[in-house]
């Protein structure tokens, strides 16, 4: 049963419901520190977050036990920080996958979690909480809710101005979120302002050319590619394309020595990845899928900058060890130059391409 027992509940603790806080009704039984409102919260934040971190509540939500010294009741405390900090990016990771992937309303329960984590560590007033307003923001954005990711927003840009050590790469978050809610009211030159100094604060945090920056230029392209400007939107299609390129393909070189030297050593298969957590490849798989889209539309005219986004697309699988999209989009590429009497040199790049592949499947792993 997940019905509440008032006797059973330990005095002081708050019972409202993790994700809406209204009065609690039903509580985990995993756990038993956790309380929702009724069955649709309880399986919403199961499915977004809980069932991932349904254990690692419970010395968070706990009273902590007697200790004999104080030395090992700061030692306790020390490590109960650790956990929230560790939770306060895993939950904020999470929701940041499932934007990226169009699951806005899986995406709540876990940016909540951040939220709540955030405020327990930093308190409630400090920038730290920004991220995941932003996130917050950004879902309600995703489910229509315009109001409710103006009042997020709101937030975030107030405890930005109240800040007098806010790192770039929070100002480029808060204007990146902001280009993404005038785009949705169709204010498109406020949008471009925002945009604008999203790239520029990434690109002070980061630099012009890295990947993290490149998200501003897409969303920037975007809207030129709405208003019909295709040149100025092609400029920068390619733009975020070369930057992904070039990441992709210096961590594969990266990783080519690696694995040269490890099968050496140790006379084992390296396993390659991308350098990126999961919330970052479905950024590369969202941002390059959608511009593989837009190139396709056009590939008749302009072949080879389709068959560039799908190498690079090939370049992210390949390394993120999915061997099936891989030469998918590998064979795409390859059956477009030849459809385009393209090359044969670059027929042949292709064609080595889908040799990577195969070379990898017939490695034994020892």
């Amino acid at each position: 049963m997940d019905i509440i027992y008032p006797l059973a509940v330990p005095k002081g603790r708050r019972l409202c419901c993790e994700v809406c806080e209204a009065p609690a009704e039903r509580v985990c039984t995993a756990c038993t520190v956790t309380y929702y409102c009724g069955v649709v919260h309880q399986r919403a934040d199961w499915s977004s977050i809980h069932e991932k971190i349904c254990q690692l509540l419970i010395p968070l939500r706990t009273s902590m036990p007697f200790y004999n010294s104080e030395e090992e009741r700061q030692h306790q405390l020390q490590q109960l920080r650790q956990r929230q900090k560790h939770l306060i990016e895993f939950c904020y990771t999470v929701a940041q996958k499932y934007l990226f992937e169009g699951k806005h309303e899986a995406a709540v329960p876990a940016a909540l979690h951040s939220l709540r984590f955030r405020m327990s560590v930093h308190g409630l007033s400090s920038v730290e909480l920004v991220p995941a307003y932003l996130l917050l923001a950004e879902a309600s954005l995703g489910l229509g809710q315009i109001v409710q990711a103006e009042e997020y927003l709101s937030q975030a840009q107030w405890t930005v101005l109240k800040s007098t050590e806010c790192p770039y790469a929070t100002h480029s978050l808060l204007h990146r979120n902001l280009g993404l809610l005038y785009i949705a009211k169709e204010n498109y030159e406020e949008a471009r302002y925002h945009l604008a100094n999203d790239i520029y604060f990434a690109s002070c945090a980061f630099g012009t050319e890295n990947i993290r920056t490149s998200g501003g230029y897409f969303h920037l392209a975007n809207i030129f590619h709405g208003l019909k400007k295709l040149d100025l939107a092609d400029t920068l299609y390619t733009k975020v394309s070369e930057i992904w390129s070039k990441y992709l393909s210096d961590r594969y070189q990266v990783l080519s020595q690696a694995r040269i030297r490890q099968i050496d050593l140790l006379g084992k298969r390296f396993e390659t990845d991308t350098g990126l957590d999961e919330a970052q490849e479905a950024e590369a798989i969202q941002i390059l899928t959608s511009i593989w889209n837009i190139r396709e539309s056009t590939s008749n005219t302009a072949p080879q900058k389709t068959i560039f986004v799908l190498k690079t697309l090939f370049m992210l699988y390949y390394l993120m060890m999915n061997s099936s999209k891989a030469q998918e989009y590998a064979m795409r590429a390859f059956n477009l130059a030849k459809e385009q009497h393209l090359s044969v040199h670059e027929q042949n790049t292709i064609e080595e391409l889908l040799s990577l592949i195969s070379a990898e499947e017939a490695r034994p792993i020892t």
